[in-house]
């Protein structure tokens, strides 16, 4: 279980991450739109691999 925890707080870094780059590119910032928008495509990869390792954890689980 402690492998989905860590995944859930690399997670959580990288939301708290993207947030001032959000707020810098409500302001105007272009650069920083670039770079919320690469942080999201991590953030989807990041999400989809905590399903997966969720899934395999709760497979694990059933068969023991």
């Amino acid at each position: 279980m402690s492998g989905i925890l860590e995944k859930w707080n690399e997670i959580k870094v990288l939301v708290e991450t993207l947030e001032l780059d959000v707020h810098k590119n409500v302001s105007g910032n272009a650069s920083a739109g670039v770079r919320v928008r690469k942080g999201l495509r991590s953030l989807k990869k990041e999400v989809s691999d905590l399903v997966k390792l969720s899934i395999t954890e709760e497979k694990a689980k059933k068969t023991s």
